[in-house]
């Protein structure tokens, strides 16, 4: 297939700007998808993502399109998410692109992720195309969206085109500015074979799936391939394209996308970002592959059933092929037995991994309260790094810990801008700069602990904001701050998959709050529970889950009082050696609870 009639572009926007309607008709317009194989959302294949209306995996997909310029063109179109959290899935679609389509919605304008996806794009030196959707709003205000593109953006929307994803109006015309300006791919199929891999998942019959962009050279069946990063050489079974089903192709030629299935069984041979080239030519460069992405947010993963460990491992190998993002390594608690601790790139992010562990693989699951990275400092002079609360030495042994800073910012409604600065305030914020983007839209920026953002920030932020305000934020640097761990223990024993690091000039009133809670949600024995909240030793909040009363006096029909006290005292001594040696269940809900102190 000759480059010059090939197209690689994605679609980035903010989150409900309307990407995954754009690609449905631009599915539609090029003939891709008969109207009984058409369904809204289509790219989003996973119940997931049509439940909760967002874009979790970028798609790619081949569209075949007849200009009107007489010329057929192929259109490898990769649709991607927009929430903050899947930002390293858009990396990843961006550096196997040549072009990118911005979407804005007419009625709400520049927002918050569409600012951090458009720098992705212009560090990787895409040509960007602004597109103004949702024009058939009654609300829709196409001048102010085209002033915000120019002066936030810098881009000129004066030209941008004008669609209607739901209706589509203008699509005709977006593939022809498609064709247009996004440039053909540079490569030459007569150079050393060179393949970036962007994306794999596992299949159960045929193994690893392999999706790639040829930048130089090309591949066919039964050609030996080599991959640098594991070192390892495999022959091609098969080659495939997404048009949008699965189509076998003989060959994928430079400028394609497509598929490579090898056979592959090892998982841990697959890693995205690696290059592929042909195993006789084992020293061709390396393509630039993807940054590392640094997880953000931590917390435990256990099995519900301590026999399942080994098919909760499987499944985590199996969905971090899908989803390189995330990090696990395993971790044992004297709670919940042996598990995985997990990072990922926010709280939307752990949720999501978390219901595809349990959907997809049919898992029973037991989760911690999600924690950040901390830098601690002893009195020995040692510096290091914990991501479970559990690992903290003795606070006696600390010298100082410092706490992950992000640099938050909202894009809010002018209204609301009173109510996001008190919560921000509330969360030991530091405001950096207070911007009016237009008369009604302001840019409210702050330095925020990312302990403070990592449970309920963004709900809550929503909530406030009736959902008019949009967020993103990125990693700034490290402070040192006054936390300490706050322990939970029932019946004087440390549970420490329920502690936690906070500020602590709040630790009294969470740890209130939480042994409150647990009081309420762990059932009660046979015996009494002490459930207390402790910083070191000293002990901040007390509550008791009152034993389980047997009537045992039900049989005395009178007689005198002293067999009445010796049937009590009796039942008090077996109710003392019951608390010896019994052990209290934690439900999941408790665990849960950490998550709602500040309710």
């Amino acid at each position: 297939m000759d480059t010059k009639f090939i197209r690689n572009f994605s679609i980035i926007a903010h989150i409900d700007h309307g990407k995954s309607t754009l690609a449905d008709r631009l599915l539609e317009a090029t003939n891709t998808l008969s109207d009984r194989e058409m369904s809204e959302q289509f790219l989003d294949n996973m119940d997931l993502e049509k439940e909760r209306g967002i874009t979790i995996k970028a798609q790619a997909v081949r569209l075949t399109y007849n200009a009107n310029d007489g010329n057929t063109y192929y259109l490898n179109l990769i649709d991607t998410p927009g929430h903050v959290d899947f930002s390293y899935e858009v990396s990843r679609s961006l550096a196997s692109c040549d072009g990118t389509i911005l979407v804005v919605d007419a009625s709400q304008g520049v927002e918050a992720q569409t600012l951090a996806n458009v720098y992705m794009a212009i560090n990787n030196d895409l040509e960007i195309i602004p597109v103004l959707n949702k024009i058939d709003l009654p609300h829709a205000d196409i001048k102010r969206a085209q002033y915000e593109i120019e002066e936030i953006i810098g881009i000129d929307a004066s030209s941008a085109n004008q669609v209607s994803a739901k209706t589509g109006l203008g699509i005709d015309e977006l593939l022809e500015t498609i064709i247009e300006k996004v440039p053909a791919p540079t490569g030459d199929k007569s150079n050393p074979l060179q393949a970036l891999i962007f994306d794999s998942w596992f299949d159960s019959y045929q193994g690893v799936i392999i999706l790639v962009r040829v930048v130089e050279g090309n591949i066919n069946i039964k050609d030996k391939i080599y991959f640098k990063h594991s070192n390892e050489a495999y022959e091609v079974i098969k080659l495939g394209i997404n048009s949008p089903f699965y189509t076998e192709v003989k060959e994928l030629g430079a400028g394609e996308v497509g598929m490579i299935i090898c056979g592959i069984k090892t998982i841990r041979d697959i890693k995205i970002g690696d290059t592929i080239v042909h195993s006789n030519m084992k020293d061709t460069p390396d393509l630039k592959g993807f940054l590392e992405c640094k997880p953000m947010v931590f917390c435990g993963i256990f099995p519900v059933e301590s026999t399942d460990y080994e098919l909760l491992k499987e499944s985590l190998e199996k969905l971090a092929l899908n989803d390189s993002s995330f990090t696990y390594e395993a971790e044992t608690s004297e709670a919940l037995g042996f598990g995985f601790r997990c990072g990922f790139l926010g709280v939307l992010h752990m949720n999501i991994v978390q219901e595809r562990l349990e959907r997809e693989f049919e898992m029973d699951l037991i989760s911690t309260a999600p924690s950040c990275h901390y830098y601690i400092t002893t009195t020995k002079g040692e510096n290091f790094y914990i991501d479970n609360p559990a690992l903290l030495p003795d606070i006696s042994l600390v010298e100082a810990i410092s706490e992950p800073i992000v640099e938050i910012s909202i894009h809010v409604p002018n209204e609301f801008v009173g109510k996001v600065i008190k919560l921000c305030e509330e969360r030991r914020g530091i405001q950096k700069e207070l911007r009016y983007i237009t008369t009604e839209r302001v840019q409210v920026i702050y330095d925020l602990p990312l302990s403070e953002m990592v449970f309920d920030f963004y709900d809550i932020l929503k909530g406030i904001t009736k959902g008019y305000a949009s967020m993103d934020y990125e990693y700034s640097e490290y402070q040192e701050a006054d936390l300490v761990k706050l322990d939970i223990l029932l019946n004087g024993e440390k549970v420490d998959a329920l502690s936690f690091i906070c500020h602590r000039f709040v630790a009294q009133r969470k740890g209130r709050v939480l042994v409150q809670k647990l009081q309420k949600l762990i059932g009660r024995q046979q015996y009494d529970i002490a459930v207390q909240a402790a910083v070191g030793s000293k002990i901040l909040a007390r509550e008791t889950i009152k034993a389980l009363r047997k009537n045992v006096l039900a049989k005395c029909y009178g007689g005198d009082i002293s067999r009445k006290r010796k049937l009590l005292e009796k039942q008090k001594r077996g109710k003392k050696r019951m608390k010896m040696v019994g052990s209290v269940e934690v439900p999941q809900s408790a665990f849960l609870a950490v998550l709602k102190v500040d309710d």
